[in-house]
């Protein structure tokens, strides 16, 4: 069975809109766009070519997919996975596009998520697409958080756990700090919450 794999750059107090650039994700007037960037360093630099290498088809939002759909295609380069993976692309308002292999998946998204989590292939990154993450959470489809944690609060914006998310115990199964202070956690799904009597 594939796993949803969720990979994302996060603040301290959770949120993980615009990490990319100014641009990125304006929306509810958020100002700190590209809040990710002071912090790159050689170890995750590193982190992040490895899982970017490792085999994967991706699951995004319509609003992630558009962002990346003008830009990957010219920065295969950078990393070439992104363009041959299928994408499929959670969307109730596109049908179609250039950017090929991709997938167009409109109503009930997390039964569809569902089914292609039983279908044989690579596991699905979920990158940003932060609408589409509450609804992952909240039908208990992630497998794993891959997460970036950054030695930053932001006060505002998208956040990765929002209302509705699921009580579920998780195990750490990589950690690793930067020299900037980023500190990349991976989070598997280790069954439900004990509570100690």
């Amino acid at each position: 069975m594939r796993k949803v794999i969720v990979l994302e750059h996060i603040s301290l107090d959770g949120v993980i809109q615009a990490p990319g650039g100014p641009e990125e994700d304006t929306s509810g007037g958020f100002g700190y766009g590209g809040w990710a960037g002071s912090y790159s360093d050689e170890m995750l630099g590193t982190a992040l070519r490895k899982q970017m290498n490792l085999p994967f088809d991706l699951l995004l939002g319509r609003t992630t997919f558009d962002i990346w759909e003008s830009y990957w295609p010219q920065h295969a380069a950078v990393w070439s996975g992104v363009n041959t993976a299928t994408k499929y692309v959670a969307s109730n308002t596109r049908t179609s596009s250039q950017w090929q292999p991709s997938v167009f998946l409109n109503g009930d998204i997390a039964d569809k998520v569902a089914k292609i989590k039983r279908q044989p292939g690579p596991d699905l990154n979920v990158w940003g697409s932060g609408n589409l993450l509450q609804t992952l959470i909240k039908q208990d489809l992630v497998d794993v958080f891959w997460l970036m944690i950054y030695p930053i609060t932001l006060g505002g914006g998208k956040r990765l756990f929002a209302d509705g998310t699921i009580p579920a115990a998780f195990k750490v199964t990589e950690s690793i700090v930067g020299s900037s202070g980023v500190i990349v956690m991976n989070y598997e799904r280790a069954g439900a919450i004990t509570i100690a009597s």
